[in-house]
């Protein structure tokens, strides 16, 4: 992506986060992007195309997150919670490092615009990811158990609602507000996270 495009997407974001998604305009992104808006049109031909590609380019960055991140399937039978922590922390951590980006993921999220959008919109960028969650659902067979859209609703949407609450200075940035939401997040999935027992063969009477 050229420097002209990611200064445009990242004005826009700062904007959105300045008059909200509704009230932002195109002469708000071009005049934080220091641009005219006919030469932001060159790049985005309409205010809708340009917040989907803001998501998009964000929703990479949070992905790309997991390709760096080492998965050790033995240490995760040891220490489930601490394997998830592991994986969690540094993704809620560029949340909290991210605050425009933060606070325009959750907005885009929660808008009207974002079910069309996510009909469409392609996710292959999260493989790493979506290859650990698999590794834990074949380790921990009753994770299968729970609504797979209420789980990652559960923790994306907490992850980043907390985050945004770090970033706008209602939550204090530091160990015990990361713990904290750690500890809220997983709770719940203490009970999954067992291996199955072995089924024991049943006796056959003489």
């Amino acid at each position: 992506m050229d420097d002209t495009r990611t200064r445009i997407i990242s004005a826009a974001m700062k904007a959105v986060r300045e008059y909200g998604l509704e009230g932002v305009r195109i002469q708000n992104v071009s005049d934080l992007a220091g641009i005219s808006p006919g030469a932001l049109y060159r790049h985005f031909n309409s205010k809708d195309q340009l917040i989907e590609e803001c998501f998009t380019y964000v929703d990479k960055q949070a992905a790309e997150i997991f390709e760096h991140l080492k998965f050790n399937p033995v240490a995760m039978v040891a220490d489930p919670i601490g394997t998830v922590k592991s994986l969690w922390l540094p993704y809620f951590r560029f949340w909290v490092a991210h605050p425009d980006e933060t606070v325009f993921y959750h907005r885009f999220r929660d808008s009207t615009f974002f079910p069309k959008y996510h009909e469409t919109r392609d996710t292959s960028y999260f493989s790493s990811f979506v290859g650990m969650v698999h590794t834990f659902k074949a380790t921990f067979p009753r994770l299968k158990t729970i609504n797979q859209d209420l789980l990652w609703l559960h923790i994306l949407t907490c992850t980043v609602l907390y985050a945004k609450y770090v970033v706008e200075g209602v939550l204090p940035d530091d160990q015990e507000t990361e713990d904290t939401v750690f500890r809220l997040l997983c709770t719940g999935l203490s009970g999954y996270l067992k291996p199955e027992k072995a089924k024991k063969g049943k006796r056959i009477e003489k």
